[in-house]
């Protein structure tokens, strides 16, 4: 193909001092709605539908197997090419290759998401089973374009804030499936949930309509043949196959260690002994918070810094956090550690009790020192993953070839999704053999290797 090759990541890509448009502009606007409609499909699968089945008597045997349906979006980048090569035709409107797939999606994803509520999980389980693979189906398949679209629609700098922006307004749509349609579910029927549900979609869909089709990076496939090769041969090419496998390696390794740390946290915080109201009101509120939190702050950074540097920085400051389980492990319930946390509690409970009584409001503030020490590691871990996962999707999206940015982009997130599954199925076994506190330094270590590969990646250097 007479295409130009695909240039390098501009890992080093930055801006001296971005001023507040560089942060509030039409671009990150975009992400906001594009990030919380690409999240509301997968969280009415993992919370609604999961509280649904339940509350109509199935059973938990049944409802385990539905996780098997998410699959779409591990496999997604098989389809991929697909959407590379054909542009969706509606009558009246050419709206483009990535505008005309995300329209496209987004209304199967609501209309499959509203059509669950007309059907009973007692009397059609199989009905329910092929309506939710279908809402997996779609949403994954939105997810690929929605990618491309953000990947060609930010410029290399704003790759980091962007992407983070849009990974926050993806964690934000879990509170209308997994908060909203919950509370709905006590006082509405079913049906109406699901439509409500799905009602959510439609400010992505006039997002979608209104925004411009981003700008076509040389030619697009020619046909199929070349939409399924040419992604592949283009990747491999570029660097050749050792540089391939490099890359590869480190999307499969950088987020294992953090990965397998936090997989199986709520039932370490309930095997050293916290409650379950402790772990809910302090470890998950603190956690959404701090990833929130996290999102941005690694987003504002990565338009200083470069991608490079980011994924250097905020990877140790990952691994630094995972020792910090390691610490929580060894501190047990009486620890005589906790004094240090004890005079950190002290000073933030007098701290508090002074603002408020500036504000006419007498109540003494009393603050357990272990609900701080969960409340500090827990935070610090998902502030920490909030960083990185702002500069891994920067990079990841730096490394797409913008001719094949859905096939590449897609391919990239699946494996990067591997590690969560294997982490999944073995941390459990490996607790079991080796305790908390070892399981936590390994997870440490298993972050090493991804961190070695940077020096092949994204080696540390002088910024142009």
């Amino acid at each position: 193909m007479s295409n130009p090759p695909h240039e390098a990541p501009a890992l080093t890509a930055h801006e001296e001092h971005p001023g507040w448009r560089a942060f509030l502009n039409t671009r990150m606007l975009i992400c906001v709605f594009l990030g919380f409609t690409s999240g509301l499909p997968l969280f009415t699968l993992v919370y609604l539908v999961q509280a649904w089945l339940r509350s109509e008597g199935v059973n938990l045997k049944e409802i385990g197997l539905f996780a098997l349906i998410q699959f779409p979006y591990t496999w997604k980048f098989v389809w991929a090419p697909l959407m590379d090569r054909y542009v969706p035709r509606l009558p009246g409107w050419r709206p483009g290759r990535r505008r005309g797939w995300m329209l496209v999606t987004q209304i199967l994803v609501a209309g499959a998401i509203a059509t669950l509520g007309f059907v009973s999980p007692r009397d059609s389980i199989w009905t329910v089973a092929a309506l939710t693979a279908l809402v997996a189906f779609f949403g994954a398949s939105q997810d690929i374009s929605i990618d491309a679209y953000r990947r060609e629609l930010l410029s290399d700098t704003q790759q980091g804030l962007g992407n983070a922006v849009h990974v926050n307004a993806y964690k934000i749509a879990a509170l209308v499936p997994g908060s909203l349609a919950l509370i709905l579910s006590d006082h509405l029927p079913w049906t109406t949930v699901f439509i409500v549900t799905a009602a959510f979609m439609v400010p992505g869909m006039i997002m979608t309509l209104v925004v411009r089709e981003p700008e076509v990076h040389g030619t697009p496939p020619k046909n199929l043949r070349d939409a399924i090769i040419e992604p592949f041969h283009e990747f491999i090419q570029r660097d050749g196959w050792r540089g391939a496998l490099f890359v590869l390696g480190f999307i499969f390794l950088y987020k294992l260690g953090d990965t397998m740390a936090t997989t199986l946290s709520t039932s370490f915080f309930l095997d050293i002994g916290y409650s379950r109201t402790q772990i809910g009101v302090i470890a998950k509120t603190t956690a959404f918070g701090a990833s929130l939190a996290g999102g941005i702050v690694g987003g504002i950074w990565l338009m200083k810094i470069g991608i490079g540097r980011g994924l250097w920085i905020f990877g140790i400051l990952q691994m630094v956090s995972t020792l910090g389980f390691a610490w929580l492990a060894h501190l047990g319930p009486a620890s005589p550690g906790l004094t240090a946390i004890y005079d950190i509690a002290v000073w933030l409970s007098q701290g508090t009790s002074k603002l408020l009584a500036l504000v006419g409001v007498d109540w003494t503030v009393q603050l357990d020192p272990r609900s701080v020490a969960l409340a500090l590691v827990y935070g610090l871990e998902t502030f920490a993953t909030g960083l990185t996962m702002a500069a891994f999707t920067a990079y990841i999206a730096s490394t797409t070839d913008p001719r094949y940015t859905a096939t590449q982009f897609a391919l990239f997130t699946s494996l990067a999704s591997v590690p969560r599954t294997l982490a999944s199925a073995a941390s459990g076994y490996v607790v079991a053999r080796i305790g908390w506190f070892d399981y936590f330094i390994v997870c440490t270590a298993l972050a090493l290797p991804g961190m070695l590969l940077l020096l092949r990646i994204a080696p540390w250097r002088t910024r142009s």
